[in-house]
């Protein structure tokens, strides 16, 4: 079987040091976590934090934050945005599936894009990881790609042909992750849906041209009005049912 390794994400992070090149996820971790908690004074865990980019906005909000990775590269990133802006952050090199921490410790532990590249059981026993770390009455947010959408057709035929930066993946429905999660023992008390940004077929457009040698900005500030229109549809349907179900990946938050 096809499996994610720890060499596609080093490979990644060596490709992407200059991670301004690399699309963040907006705010939509800090967004969706301020909904339901005030982090101020809370110690917070991201796993499998990549950049570091979607905990980093929490730190201004008076939270406490750790950022936990495998990938030495990626590690490197995170000190090296960490001190350019002079950030009160901890980075840990470690296993998501033996955290170097005691039983809860944490008032919140987040990812975003690490579970989908884990098989059931293997997800199911990182899970387990992450709620072994959490405080009782802690929150546990997991974000990961959405199954109905045409990025996971896209995906799945890049993966059948060893295109896939990160080796292999998998998607959930939201059924299916709320159901894990109560299984685990966590009551779901906030979900989410996130459409990506740029489109899907703008960010292809991009790499395909990237491969000719023309580079578009990473974000199309281009098309102006447009833009602008698309941002305030994406802004009053976010909360909907319609951008759960149709968004690119979906998060939901459950407390232990």
């Amino acid at each position: 079987m096809k499996e994610s390794h720890r060499s596609n994400w080093d490979k990644f992070w060596v490709e992407k040091k200059e991670f301004k090149e690399v699309y963040s996820n907006s705010d939509r971790v800090v967004r969706n976590l301020m909904k339901v908690m005030d982090v101020q004074g809370k110690r917070i865990l991201e796993v499998g934090a990549g950049t570091g980019r979607d905990s980093l906005p929490l730190i201004e909000r008076g939270a406490e934050i750790y950022q936990l990775d495998y990938s030495e590269p990626a590690l490197h990133i995170m000190k090296r945005i960490a001190d350019e802006n002079k950030l009160d952050v901890k980075i840990l090199g470690g296993d998501t599936f033996c955290l170097p921490f005691k039983d809860e410790t944490f008032d919140v532990v987040f990812h975003q894009g690490l579970l989908e590249h884990f098989r059931p059981v293997q997800a199911e026993a990182l899970l387990k990881e992450n709620i072994r770390v959490l405080k009782k009455g802690g929150l546990l947010l997991v974000d990961v790609p959405q199954r109905y959408h045409v990025y996971t057709l896209i995906k799945h035929v890049l993966i059948a042909m060893n295109k896939w930066f990160a080796g292999w993946e998998r998607e959930f429905a939201v059924t299916e992750l709320r159901t894990i999660m109560m299984r685990l023992g966590l009551e779901p008390i906030h979900t989410y849906g996130e459409w990506m940004y740029p489109s899907l077929f703008y960010r292809a457009a991009r790499e395909a041209l990237l491969a000719v040698g023309i580079k578009l900005p990473l974000y199309p500030t281009f098309l102006g009005p447009l833009s602008t229109l698309r941002k305030s549809v994406r802004e009053s349907l976010r909360d909907t049912a319609f951008a759960l179900n149709t968004s690119l990946s979906f998060g939901i938050i459950g407390k232990k």
